[in-house]
């Protein structure tokens, strides 16, 4: 499938960092935190977001884990670095990433899907272009995408849905948002798609048939 290129303002992911930006990354960190927790603590993290205000380390991860977020067209966090990602082949168990698509980094996902090992999980966070909260990022230089075309995007790169597939999260209207009734959902600030890289096991050789003689001991 063809990547869609989009031009990007550099400048754009800050505003993530404004109040209305923050509501929304808070609404997503139940989920992210409970995801931390049920996942294998073995496994090593890639998480990727906007650079979170105050916290230069960025937040707290299992061992050989890594968090990193945009800074121009490279990143920066636990390492400075740009594409492609200094990461072998299959090396990551689980990757979050968190609004660094909105800007336009269609390159990013191919990297995240590369070093996703099999069996591993990836959490995409994207604002939803369909929300009447799209009012507040209007001049950012955030350019939103239709969520069912990342899951088409993410199926075309070998990943499988997880559960029953798009969850919305965060406000509608304003950043402190109150109970929303059930048909409002899809109008709500953000999306997660959640992923998973399921590889089919390989298929074992048939069994030998040996050939028996009459009269012939067994080999």
């Amino acid at each position: 499938m063809p990547v869609l290129q989009i031009s990007r303002q550099p400048d754009a992911m800050a505003w993530f960092e404004t109040p209305r930006g923050l509501g929304v990354l808070a609404a997503e960190q139940d989920i992210i935190r409970a995801a931390l927790v049920t996942r294998p603590a073995q496994q090593p993290w890639l998480w990727l977001g906007p650079a979170q205000p105050g916290s230069p380390q960025g937040p707290d991860l299992p061992a050989r884990s890594l968090w990193l977020h945009p800074r121009g067209d490279r990143y920066a966090g636990s390492l400075q670095c740009g594409l492609p990602l200094p990461l072998p082949n299959e090396s990551i168990g689980n990757v979050i990433l968190q609004h660094v698509l909105d800007d336009g980094r269609d390159e990013l996902l191919d990297e995240c899907t590369r070093v996703l090992e099999p069996g591993g999980r990836l959490w995409l966070f994207v604002l939803n272009p369909w929300s009447p909260y799209r009012a507040r990022w209007r001049r950012s230089g955030l350019q939103p995408r239709d969520p069912q075309a990342w899951a088409m995007r993410l199926r075309a790169l070998g990943l499988q849905p997880c559960g029953e597939g798009t969850t919305y999260l965060g406000p509608i209207w304003r950043t402190s948002a109150h109970p929303q009734a059930l048909a409002t959902r899809r109008l709500r600030a953000s999306c997660l798609l959640e992923m998973e890289n399921r590889t089919a096991a390989l298929i074992p050789p048939a069994p030998v048939k040996r050939q028996w003689q009459a009269g012939a001991a067994p080999a």
